[in-house]
């Protein structure tokens, strides 16, 4: 079965056009928020003891923000490569939840594709393409590849290499308010997928599970405690109607373009 075409989203309820437009819009601030903490995190790898070659290595191999700092406050802290890998494997277990809730969408695509796909998912790229597939219908590989790559693999690496250069010329993202843009954007993606009472539901717990656990036991139980407990909490909540007509269209709508 061949994955979807602009030919087979002629019958949903948007214009892929217009919503890769759409997308583009809703990535601008992710994308800046990106570049300025990719350019703390090669700051903070170079005085780490890392090479620019090493961090490049490093932001398209292992391409994941939040394990990159954590892998190297434990380079820093002096501890052992086992720790390391358990802290990371535990801080990125919420992308095993990204991949269930983008998998029924992509199950046309080939196994290749599928696995080249999971390794350029991010908080980002998910949050972006989750409210993108949302407003299409199906699932849109080009869409996908625009969030992921010209969105968060370019810009992380190009900053992330920009920042073991050029040292401590890279002013703190605090400075320009690059660190406010990363959250309100995440938020309001997060509000443009809330179609009914089990999204608001998962949205609302999850936050503040992660929130109260974040305060009590650090951020990493709460990133992980809050992005398994929301799900959990929205499955006792009956699923709600669609808002509208246009909803229920794009709902039915198979991945392969057929209804």
């Amino acid at each position: 079965m061949k994955p979807p075409s602009d030919a087979s989203a002629s019958a949903a309820s948007l214009d892929p056009r217009a919503a890769r437009w759409r997308l583009l819009l809703d990535g601008l601030g992710i994308a800046a928020s990106g570049v300025g903490f990719g350019l703390v995190l090669g700051l903070a790898a170079r005085d780490a003891g890392l090479s620019p070659l090493e961090v490049a290595a490093m932001s398209s191999i292992v391409f994941a923000g939040a394990a990159q700092f954590a892998a190297i406050g434990g380079l820093v802290a002096g501890l052992p490569w086992p720790s390391i890998v358990l802290i990371t494997l535990v801080l990125n277990a919420r992308h095993l939840l990204y991949s269930a809730a983008l998998a029924p969408r992509l199950q046309a695509f080939p196994l290749p594709r599928r696995a080249l796909m999971a390794h350029f998912l991010t908080d980002e790229s998910f949050a972006l393409t989750s409210a993108h597939f949302q407003r299409l219908g199906r699932a849109d590989e080009a869409g996908y590849w625009l969030a992921a790559v010209v969105y968060e693999f370019i810009p992380w690496n190009v900053s992330t290499i920009a920042g073991s250069l050029l040292g401590s010329a890279i002013p703190d993202p605090a400075t320009f308010g690059l660190d406010v843009v990363f959250p309100a954007s995440m938020a309001g993606l997060a509000l443009g997928l809330m179609i009914g009472r089990r999204e608001a539901v998962a949205a609302g717990a999850g936050a503040a599970i992660g929130v109260g656990l974040s305060l009590v036991a650090g951020t990493q139980v709460g990133i992980v405690a809050g992005g398994l407990a929301g799900p959990l909490v929205a499955m006792a909540i009956p699923a709600s109607r669609a808002p509208d007509a246009a909803t229920d269209a794009a709902a039915s709508f198979h991945p392969d373009g057929m209804a």
